[in-house]
């Protein structure tokens, strides 16, 4: 774990580094990734098998194919506890009454001379979403993914999930059925992604892939931009608790480790200007790890990718913030509404010490899929907003196509563009 002090030498180059992960960034993953895309392009369903033979040490029998059934994934709802079942369709409501909010409506307005301009909004005809199934299977993604795209109205929503030696993990193919999603494949990693963007003769192509996954699935989606609609390049999850040492360690070291625990690349950062509550918090990390079911994972990525950054008073530390622009921010602090002015970039931000980030992860409502890597600065997170296009709309009046004409063929002569200047001319009353 590293630790840091704003008045020491150092620290602006130190605050620099801590994001040292890029999507795509490796060479040799682009030349691999590049290949699997070509190969599902050119041989469909035959290069899917191949990769998940290859991958998941899976062979899918000809006759079943890479489909799950809906009635797989309403048999897997079923089967869960009921506890389980009732979690699901709570997230799922408490996700959709919060997206609905987020719905966008065409509009229009008439100028005086009859002129009619406007905003037409559609959703997305269909949509990918890629569910990782490695290390950790994420229910919580499926819900979180599909439940938009559906509030925006989206016809057809895919899934792809990749099922390593064949096992499938109940609660996706339950959350799957909870959120609606039309049809949902056996499929992993790079060729997931080619297979929803160019289409196979089993998984159809779609207008738009979403989810998260490893630096394969990361540099796919971006080597399939412009042929299909990506959501973002996701690199691995991060949080900053900032803390005015208002909340108990305990809690806080918690909060931490949830972001260390989802993999070795994951990255927590405390910061406060209360050295003693530092030291309070680094100590409740080290006694929290010994009890973790995934300890090993916390504990790499706490020990290479963990910060805790002493800063001077709670104005340094909102610019610090601004700076880092955290995927997930705590304000574990007595009164945010006093730091939330200050802070410009984040993605997501929990007010106060009773907010902490696994709530958002679940059930609160929000989006959980958010900008990492300092990306909050001009990204957002994933909504309905993601699963709709909009037109313009120009209608113009006899009158109002001779007054805009007139125009129009002064600025087209400016630039040069001569058919311009004359179609626009044509219309001039």
């Amino acid at each position: 774990m590293k630790r840091l002090d704003s008045r020491e030498s150092g620290f602006a180059e130190a605050l620099g580094s801590l994001h040292g992960w890029e999507a795509g960034s490796d060479m040799g993953v682009e030349q691999r990734v590049r290949e699997i895309i070509e190969a599902v392009r050119q041989r469909g369903d035959a290069a899917l098998l191949e990769y998940t033979l290859r991958f998941d040490h899976l062979e899918v029998p000809q006759e079943n194919g890479l489909e799950i059934s809906r009635k797989q994934c309403d048999a897997a709802l079923k089967a869960l506890p009921e506890a389980g079942r009732l979690a699901l369709y709570e997230a799922a409501e408490r996700i959709r009454a919060y997206h609905v909010h987020q719905k966008q409506e065409s509009w229009q307005f008439r100028e005086p001379d009859g002129t009619v301009l406007g905003q037409r909004v559609l959703p997305l005809q269909s949509a990918g979403l890629y569910v990782p199934g490695g290390k950790a299977a994420y229910p919580s993604s499926v819900l979180m993914n599909a439940i938009p795209a559906q509030v925006a109205g989206v016809e057809e929503i895919i899934m792809t999930v990749p099922t390593p030696h064949g096992e499938i993990n109940p609660w996706v193919l339950a959350a799957a059925s909870v959120a609606g999603v039309s049809r949902v494949f056996r499929v992993g990693g790079a060729q997931a992604i080619a297979a929803m963007a160019y289409g196979t003769q089993t998984i159809p192509a779609v207008d738009k892939i979403v989810g998260p996954g490893n630096i394969y699935v990361a540099t796919a989606k971006r080597m399939v931009f412009g042929r299909v609609g990506i959501d973002m390049i996701a690199g691995p999850s991060e949080i900053l608790v900032l803390s005015d040492g208002s909340a108990p360690a305990e809690w806080l070291a918690w909060d931490l480790l949830s972001q260390a625990e989802h993999d070795e690349l994951a990255q927590s950062i405390f910061i406060s200007w209360d050295a003693a509550h530092l030291d309070k918090v680094e100590s409740a990390v080290a006694q929290a790890l010994e009890t973790l079911d995934r300890a090993p994972i916390a504990r790499e990525s706490w020990s290479n990718r963990g910060v805790m950054i002493l800063v001077q008073d709670p104005s340094e530390a909102c610019q610090i913030v601004d700076q880092i622009a955290p995927e997930h921010l705590e304000l574990a602090v007595a009164d945010p509404d006093t730091y939330l002015p200050a802070i410009h970039n984040a993605g997501a931000i929990f007010m106060g010490i009773h907010s902490c980030e696994a709530l958002g992860d679940y059930v609160a409502g929000p989006n959980h899929v958010l900008p990492t890597g300092g990306s909050a600065r001009f990204s957002s997170p994933l909504g309905v907003y993601d699963f709709v296009k909009r037109s313009s709309l120009i209608w113009a009046s006899p009158a109002g196509a001779s007054t805009l004409g007139y125009l129009a063929e002064i600025l087209a002569r400016g630039e040069g563009l001569t058919a311009h200047a004359h179609s626009a001319a044509a219309r001039i009353g």
